[in-house]
């Protein structure tokens, strides 16, 4: 497998993992369930403008964790299309993530091969924000850590870094946040 890289080509040292929430949805409608809310227009700008930032930022997943619920799989769909020219990204559709709690999100990351560098996960908040709090250690960013702590809005994705950390020991405080990122 190749070494991923950083936006100005240099190798990755250790894991990232990308913590995102879905892009915005339309609102809940009386006979649509929950799992079946699309995503709004601006909900479908927001996931292509997710796809953009992530290669701009030299985050392009070698593995994808989705969602089951019909807004994720739409933001992955058209945030896939913007990461480095790749259709063939490998992702997984994940049941657990729809309602999951933190223990469920890192037991999927815990499953993760070895050999992948940067894991993709989109789901929900709160999980999404709850997890990177949980993960993030005493040198995470402040301004992030104080943004997770409260909760992230649609298309923000968290970025957590451990250089020796293999992803089945990742737990509490196991890793850094190095930044929340929402394209604009």
């Amino acid at each position: 497998m190749k070494q991923p890289k950083h936006a100005h080509d240099a190798p990755v040292p250790g894991r990232r993992l990308v913590l995102l929430r879905h892009a915005k949805a339309e609102p809940g409608k009386g006979s649509v369930p929950d799992a079946e809310r699309s995503l709004a227009p601006n909900g479908r700008k927001q996931a292509s403008r997710v796809g953009m930032a992530l290669t701009a930022a030299g985050l392009v997943p070698d593995r994808t964790l989705v969602s089951t619920a019909l807004r994720t799989r739409q933001t992955w769909e058209l945030a896939r299309r913007h990461l480095g020219g790749s259709q063939d990204l490998p992702f997984e559709l994940c049941p657990q993530l729809y309602a999951a709690s933190v223990s469920d999100v890192l037991d999927l990351v815990r499953t993760v091969d070895p050999a992948v560098r940067t894991l993709l996960v989109i789901g929900h908040e709160p999980t999404m924000a709850a997890t990177a709090a949980h993960l993030a250690d005493k040198a995470s960013d402040d301004a992030a850590l104080a943004q997770v702590r409260v909760g992230v809005p649609t298309a923000t994705f968290s970025v957590l870094s451990a250089v020796d950390v293999p992803w089945r020991k990742w737990g509490k405080k196991s890793a850094t946040l190095v930044r929340v990122g929402r394209p604009s």
